[in-house]
Parts: structure tokens; C-alpha cells; sequence
């Protein structure tokens, strides 16, 4: 069997029955056998898309998910979708064409180093230059990729090595796996004292939590240690939303009561989270009066932005079964005072919305995709403002899902995260809520979701800018727009017509719910283009290098008691 079947075979025996892609000369082999192996090929019109697409499938199935490109441009254009799977920890299996073995370093038509590229946003990588080593390098590929901490991986296989046999012994050879990363719980006698000793103690949950599913413990963990529960961007329905303990997002765009809260408690239990920036805004500032309890499966990461922590190394699943069973054989104190001030400040900290306003609000729109989204839609996101608004409005409950690229912050993630993901689950509505910036930088996958029969919808919160950049030169750099206005061109509805799939144009905001309807019913892909003020700013909001003490709030934000700020302010923790 020549090396590239059994390459097919490898995907075969790891339960891929989908692959995301683009041909080119140095996978012309791979493709020749794909022709009748039996594995669905979906063929994108771009090979970022082809990495966005396994990524949205991998973290929905919460599988490996495969995506192969050619040499030279297909490699360096899968580059940035595997890095955004690498910022999420998403875990992606990335194939590309290499030109033969003998030719490599001569400059070689379409050769670049593939290898080189993609070792910075990979977990691991492997370059085959013997087709013996094929069977060997694809079982250890998918292993790396979903066992410890979730990532992308990459395999180069050069063309000569697609066409040689492999011998059939190495095909039936045991694959024997790399040692498990090591746990150490070595100090949860350490972070059971200090939540035993917490006053006013919080559960700050990440994207961790999300890969190890283990929402349901971490309610359980909560109401055991009358904690309320903090999420971050990535750590958004890890717990469902509506949890009279969960209070929502925290960071730059977070709700004010649980930025607040993060700020203002002794102890943090951090569970799966990296401390982004974007989560604790200035990091020197972050953490001074707490103790924090610090769980993450990758040992590199506990204590490295946020120093003095007790580590506990291991999935959250593992180390929150182990907190509860330690903390089960004491008596915990019930916290009340904590608990009625935490439910004080829920109250206080609110959004007050004119939905009868001419114009209509991105809130709203959120607002409506609340009521009107089945209970187990997915949705994904672009990144801006979208995002920002998904992220807060948003209410992940029941088997609703929401996917966004929250490290990189990868513009046009969200569409072809939606196909990808609908490939994963068929019978599950799933929308992108996109910018119009956004959307333009992907929407030719719309033919790929059309031809594929994957009647996946996006909404278009269309603001004729890139408008979180719009938003950040009227706030801080004195309202000096440069390179910010995108016009009114295209006509998105043209745009949907133009690939066969439906347009609907929503101008007011009554016609919001009946736009959603139709596209949960209808049976090809849906472009549902809202205009929007592109004066509505998305706050509160944590300046860049700013803590949590210098939160700018909006006219529409409450604080203390009810009172409504008039204009943008400084809320002083």
C-alpha cells in the first residue's frame, strides 16, 4: 500500500470520516486515494478557512478534526487558522503537501518550510521522510493532539514519501503512547485551607473547564463553598449563564458585578484559565489581595502571569472531583454576608436598555437571537464589538453552545467555524454572529456551506466599519478615524443571492424575530444583514493596560443602587 492510502487508513482508524480542504501538486497522491477511500471531503475556498472549519468541528465533537493544504501558499495560508486553534487549545490535525525529499532546500517550486512555520503554534510537529514512519507518525499525532492539553499538531508529508509502500509490518505495528503528562496535586491540602479560610471566596472559570465538561461539578463546587462563579471569554458556557451563582463574564468587556467581584474577594478558585490580560487587565495590579488557587492541566502555565499562586496540576474534572471530596470531610462556613452583598451588587450592576429607540441596538438583536435561538443552537462569533456583545447579552444555557476565537482574535473565525461546526452536529441550529468587517474576510465560504447542503446562518450586526477599531480611536486616540470605514458596499443580501443561499435585510427592529425564524427553517444558508449605529459602543469597558479600578461605564450602565450613569464614567472599585 503506497504511503498516502495508508496516511487515509490512519484517518480511518482514528474515526475521521470528515476532512476540510484544498488539492494542490504536493497532495495530488493524498487526493488521488481520497478519491475512494470513503472519507467526505469538504473542499474550501480557502485554506484558512479549511483549519477554522476542523477547529469549530473539534470543538464541538471535542475530537480531533482534520485539515489538509498543499505546499508553499496552501501551508503559510493554514497558518493562521492553526494558530488560532493553538491560542484555544483546539485539537486540530493539519496535513500538508511537501515537495520530494530530494528536491528540499533547492528552492523548489511551491516549497517554503512547513515545518519551520508551524512549530511556534503546534504542539507538536513531524516531517516524514520515510513512508515506514507514516502509520507510526499519524497515531501519534491524534494522541499528542487530544491527550494533556488539548492543541493542534502537524504532519509535512513530501510527495516522494506519498508515493513509496509501506511495509505492511509497520501498518500492523502496536502503537505504543508517550508517557501522560504528570498530575500534581501535591498542594490541595494547601488550597483546601484556603478556600476553608476564605470570607468572600470566587470560582473564576476558563476554556479548561469547557474542553473537561465538568459544569455540572463546578455548580456543585460553588454551592459547597457559597462561591459565585465568575467566567472568562473562553470559559463562557462552561456553567450555564442563567445560575442565579454565575455572574457572567469578567475582563475588558466583562459585567461589571463580576469584574467587580473578581477584584474585590480574598480568594480566587482559577480554574483552566491562563490570566489573559484581557481577563485582569493590568497585571501587576491583579491579584495583590487574594490568594489564588491556580488549576491547569499544562504546568507551564500555572504561576506564569500570575505569580504566588498554589498549583494544582491536572484536567478540571480530576481537580475539582478532589477538591470536593477533601472538602466534603469539613464543615464550611456559609458566608452568608459574602453571598447577600454578591447578590446585592447583581442587582445594582445592570444594563438599562430603550428598546423602543428608532435605531436598533446590537443588544437587542442579542436580546432576540435569547428568545428566538432553539435551546441547543450553537453560536459562534466574529471578533470585535460582535463578540464583545455576544460575550455579555449572550445567555448560554441548556445545550446551547457559544465558540469564539479568544486568544488570537481571529477576524472571519466565525463563519467557517459554523460550518465546521454543523458538520459535527447536523441537527443543531448554528449560527455566526459577524461584523461586517469580519464577515467579508471569509463569506466565499458560503458556496462551500451551500454545495455541502449546510444550511448554517449568519447575522450581520452591519455598522459600515470595523467597529471596534472606530470604537477605540473615538475613546482613546481623540476621534481621529483612520482606516476605519468600510462604506456600504456590498449589498450582503446581493452577496447571499449571488451563492444561492437567502438574504434578508432587517432595518427595523420588529422585523428581528420573524428574520431569526426564517433562518432556523429554511433549507439552505441564510445572510441575515442588521444595520446598526455605529455610535453604540460596546461598554463597560477596561481600558488596555488599565485594572479594574479604571472601568468606563456607558449611559446605559447602572451602579450603586440603581442609579443611572448619565455619561461615560470611572467606576472606582
Amino acid at each position: 500500500m503506497r504511503g498516502s492510502r495508508v496516511a487515509l487508513e490512519m484517518l480511518k482508524e482514528q474515526g475521521i470520516r470528515t476532512v476540510f480542504g484544498h488539492p494542490g501538486g504536493a497532495v495530488l497522491p493524498l487526493y488521488d486515494d481520497l478519491y475512494d477511500i470513503g472519507i467526505r471531503h469538504i473542499l474550501t475556498r480557502h485554506e484558512q478557512n479549511a483549519a477554522h472549519m476542523a477547529d469549530g468541528m473539534a470543538r464541538v465533537s471535542r475530537k480531533p478534526a482534520v485539515c489538509i493544504a498543499t505546499s508553499g501558499p496552501g501551508a503559510t495560508n493554514l497558518v493562521t487558522g492553526i494558530a488560532t486553534a493553538y491560542m484555544d487549545s483546539s485539537p486540530v490535525v493539519a496535513i500538508t503537501g511537501q515537495v520530494a525529499t530530494s528536491v528540499m532546500g533547492s528552492d523548489a517550486f511551491q516549497e517554503v518550510d512547513a515545518f519551520g512555520l508551524m512549530m511556534p503554534v503546534v504542539k507538536h510537529n513531524w516531517r516524514i521522510e520515510h513512508s515506514d514512519d507514516i502509520p507510526r507518525v499519524f497515531r501519534e499525532a491524534f494522541h499528542v493532539a487530544s491527550h494533556g492539553r488539548t492543541a493542534p499538531v502537524h504532519i509535512d508529508l513530501p510527495l516522494d514519501v506519498q508515493r513509496e509502500e509501506v511495509d505492511e509490518g509497520k501498518i500492523k505495528q502496536k502503537f505504543v503512547p508517550r508517557r501522560q503528562p504528570t498530575r500534581d496535586l501535591s498542594r490541595l491540602l494547601d488550597a483546601i485551607k484556603f478556600i476553608e479560610e476564605a470570607e468572600a471566596p470566587v470560582i473564576m472559570v476558563g476554556g479548561g473547564a469547557r474542553w473537561s465538561e465538568t459544569g455540572t461539578d463546578i455548580l456543585r463546587l460553588a454551592e459547597m463553598i457559597h462561591a459565585p462563579i465568575v467566567t472568562t471569554l473562553m470559559g463562557k458556557g462552561s456553567v450555564p449563564d442563567d445560575h442565579p451563582l454565575v455572574l457572567g463574564p469578567v475582563g475588558m468587556h466583562g459585567k461589571l458585578v463580576a469584574t467587580y467581584v473578581l477584584n474585590n474577594c480574598d480568594t480566587i478558585v482559577a480554574l483552566g484559565t491562563r490570566f489573559s490580560d484581557r481577563s485582569t487587565g493590568k497585571m501587576s495590579e491583579f491579584g495583590k489581595q487574594q490568594r489564588i488557587v491556580h488549576v491547569d492541566i499544562d504546568s507551564s502555565e500555572v504561576g506564569k502571569n500570575v505569580k504566588h499562586v498554589v498549583g494544582l496540576v491536572g484536567d478540571v474534572y480530576t481537580v475539582v472531583h478532589a477538591l470536593i471530596a477533601g472538602l466534603e470531610q469539613r464543615a464550611i462556613k456559609k458566608r452568608s454576608a459574602w453571598m447577600e452583598r454578591v447578590a446585592g451588587l447583581k442587582k445594582e450592576c445592570a444594563c438599562d436598555f430603550n428598546y423602543s429607540a428608532k435605531r436598533i441596538l446590537p443588544q437587542k438583536v442579542v436580546w432576540e437571537l435569547n428568545r428566538n435561538l432553539p435551546s441547543d443552537a450553537i453560536l459562534t462569533t466574529e471578533v470585535g464589538r460582535n463578540q464583545m456583545w455576544a460575550e455579555h447579552f449572550f445567555e448560554v444555557r441548556g445545550k446551547r453552545m457559544f465558540i469564539t476565537s479568544g486568544g488570537l482574535g481571529t477576524m472571519g473565525f466565525g463563519f467557517p467555524a459554523a460550518i465546521g461546526a454543523k458538520v459535527a452536529a447536523p441537527d443543531r441550529f448554528v449560527m455566526d454572529l459577524a461584523g461586517d468587517g469580519s464577515f467579508q474576510m471569509t463569506m466565499k465560504e458560503l458556496v462551500t456551506a451551500r454545495e455541502n447542503g449546510l444550511n448554517v446562518a449568519v447575522l450581520i450586526l452591519n455598522d459600515n466599519a470595523l467597529g471596534m477599531v472606530l470604537q477605540w480611536q473615538r475613546m482613546f486616540y481623540g476621534q481621529r478615524y483612520s482606516a476605519v470605514h468600510l462604506g456600504r458596499i456590498p449589498d450582503f443580501t446581493k452577496i447571499a443571492d449571488a451563492y444561492s443561499c437567502e438574504g434578508i435585510r432587517v432595518e427595523r427592529e420588529g422585523e428581528i424575530p420573524e428574520a431569526i425564524e426564517r433562518a432556523t427553517k429554511a433549507d439552505t444558508p441564510v445572510v441575515i444583514d442588521v444595520t446598526i449605529d455605529q455610535d453604540e459602543d460596546m461598554l463597560p469597558i477596561m481600558p488596555p493596560g488599565k485594572s479594574a479600578k479604571e472601568i468606563i461605564l456607558g449611559p446605559r450602565c447602572i451602579w450603586k443602587g440603581g442609579e443611572t450613569v448619565a455619561s461615560p464614567v470611572v467606576a472606582r472599585a
